[in-house]
């Protein structure tokens, strides 16, 4: 009896686990969708435009940091990423990172 209460408790730790992480993906999803304008859906930008798409994660946090701080110049994108934790910009970053191009 005690068992099968654990292993239902266990699953139901699992679930709950698993639902935390996709509300976690879709947020950053919602974070990334306001990229969409410039930056294409996806990341995948038209010609002429940035595409973030499969770029390095590395590399696209350090440009969003550069922006948060006003070391890199910009009319929008220092505004835009001081609206978010540097947390934040990491899990964007990642998203676009693991994106085709």
């Amino acid at each position: 009896m005690v068992t099968t209460t654990n292993k239902w408790l266990a699953a139901g730790v699992l679930c709950l686990a698993a639902a935390g992480a996709q509300a976690q993906v879709n947020q950053i999803k919602v974070w990334a969708a306001a990229c969409a304008n410039c930056h294409g859906t996806d990341g995948r930008a038209a010609a002429g435009a940035v595409s973030l798409a499969g770029q390095s994660k590395n590399d696209l946090v350090q440009k969003l940091q550069d922006f948060k701080t006003g070391k890199r110049p910009a009319t929008i994108m220092h505004q835009l990423a001081k609206g978010y934790t540097d947390e934040q910009l990491a899990d964007i970053a990642g998203y676009f990172a693991a994106q085709k191009k």
